[in-house]
């Protein structure tokens, strides 16, 4: 009888859990509604002085089957320089095309801790989001040993203080599905990958009792530099040893050395 009522308590626990959801679609190509016209890329630089002249469409978030928000990265950046000049630098706009917030591959911190991690690659990203004071950090762990699940982490600046988070892989999924984790060690959310879509899709659903603005966001630019993953791990790894072996210059691009200036140096 104590058995079947702890069974039923639990039962009627899962039942109450309220998700938020939302979805994040990336296209296979370029090619999208949002971008279709000759005017439209001069209308988007227009509207928001974040969408530079090498900004491609790749995606939406869609919240309850409304397009809320517009995904972008800059292609130039990724697909034409070279060494540590490099970067994945992708961008969220509003569906009005205002901008909402920026994720950014940070190399120079990137080789730090992967040569700290004797080659490993341990990708580090700063994120940047409007009406937010402070610069995220997420980074991948360097403590990584062969077939074990990915981590990653960060935390957000709230009004009762910091609030951590971690993401892992799961071991046994087909596609790059992750699991969201609070500092107490809860399960509270999940991100779950439909293979189907060729060019990447995230179904996403968080406890509605932990979500808020800035963790959405934060969500959603992981699940889309996820897109992206395999080939910056393999971008980092390479610069680590073409840094050992000189031959690569030890030059940072101009817009990443701006975020390590110091805030507290007299100008």
């Amino acid at each position: 009888m104590a058995i079947a009522t702890a069974e039923n308590a639990s039962s009627k626990s899962r039942a109450k859990t309220k998700w938020r959801r939302f979805k994040v679609d990336l296209w296979l190509t370029d090619m999208n509604l949002t971008e279709l016209g000759i005017m439209k890329h001069t209308q988007h630089e227009a509207a928001s002085d974040q969408f530079s002249h090498d900004m491609e469409i790749i995606g939406q978030v869609r919240d309850g089957g409304e397009r809320t928000g517009v995904l972008a990265y800059r292609k130039e950046a990724w697909k034409e320089e070279g060494g540590l000049k490099r970067r994945l630098v992708i961008k969220q706009f509003t569906d009005s095309m205002n901008w909402k917030a920026s994720m950014e591959l940070m190399m120079g911190r990137s080789m730090q801790l992967s040569m700290g991690a004797r080659g490993l690659p341990v990708c580090a990203y700063t994120i940047n989001l409007a009406r937010h004071d402070q610069l995220v950090q997420l980074e991948r762990s360097a403590l990584k040993w062969p077939f074990l699940p990915e981590y990653f982490s960060f935390f957000l600046e709230t009004r009762d203080g910091p609030k951590f988070y971690s993401l892992r892989r799961k071991v046994f999924a087909i596609g790059a599905d992750y699991v969201l984790y609070d500092w107490q060690g809860r399960k509270i959310g999940v991100l779950d990958h439909r293979v189907i879509n060729l060019g990447g899709s995230w179904k996403v659903k968080i406890r509605d009792s932990e979500t808020y603005g800035p963790l959405e966001t934060v969500i959603q630019l992981f699940c889309t530099m996820l897109r992206y993953n395999h080939d910056v791990r393999k971008h980092v790894k390479r610069q680590v040893g073409d840094i050992r072996n000189g031959k690569t210059a030890r030059a940072l691009d101009h817009h990443e050395a701006n975020l390590y200036h110091n805030p507290r140096k007299y100008r």
